[in-house]
């Protein structure tokens, strides 16, 4: 379980296509507190920690997890948002984060609004009905609340701390982002089936 704050970005050092998936190598900060088989959000998609040094860790990304993200994609020098998971006596800030990317929306707008940012997304069709106005959803793992929701589209504001800490610094218009909705609601949805 992940909260969607981002503790930082780290770099890609390494890809390598491999039997099955590809190995992605990632630089990161905090390399000497990991451990083989510790989960981390590699920008909101939940993979495990295989190998690791004091520098960067070593993470297998299996054909489904291809299938359903763009990581398909990441190249060496590309930054990712980095989350390790939420301790059982860690602080909760975001919202609650699985790590599981429902999928891929593209970056439909940017505007500077004074120190802040408005950016924009396409809202893939069939995650529509998860999305909420002032909802929670996490966009490449960060934790965000909808602020405008259209019916195929949604914006988000953006602090200068979150612009700063986080790779939508790096993001231009048409850029794909991972999108995973509200669990709450998936949750509501499986639990009410049915009821009429």
């Amino acid at each position: 379980m992940f909260t969607g704050i981002v503790e930082g970005t780290g770099e890609v050092v390494a890809v390598e296509d491999a039997p099955e998936g590809r190995r992605v190598r990632v630089a990161a900060p905090f390399c000497e507190d990991l451990e083989h088989g510790q989960s981390v959000a590699i920008s909101g998609a939940c993979l495990t920690v295989e190998a690791f040094d004091d520098e960067s860790f070593e993470l297998f990304l299996s054909e489904e997890t291809l299938e359903k993200t763009y990581l398909d994609d990441v190249a060496v020098g590309d930054a990712v948002n980095l989350e390790r998971a939420l301790p059982a006596d860690g602080r909760f800030d975001g919202h609650f984060v699985q790590g599981h990317v429902d999928g891929v929306a593209d970056v439909t707008s940017i505007e500077r609004l004074g120190d802040d940012w408005t950016f924009g997304f396409s809202l893939p069709p069939s995650l529509a009905r998860y999305v909420v106005s002032k909802g929670s959803i996490a966009i490449d793992g960060i934790s965000l609340t909808v602020a405008d929701l259209r019916e195929e589209s949604f914006t988000v504001a953006i602090i200068p701390a979150t612009y700063e800490l986080t790779t939508l610094s790096e993001k231009s218009v048409g850029d794909p982002v991972h999108v995973e909705v509200d669990v709450v609601a998936k949750y509501v949805e499986s639990l009410t089936d049915g009821y009429a």
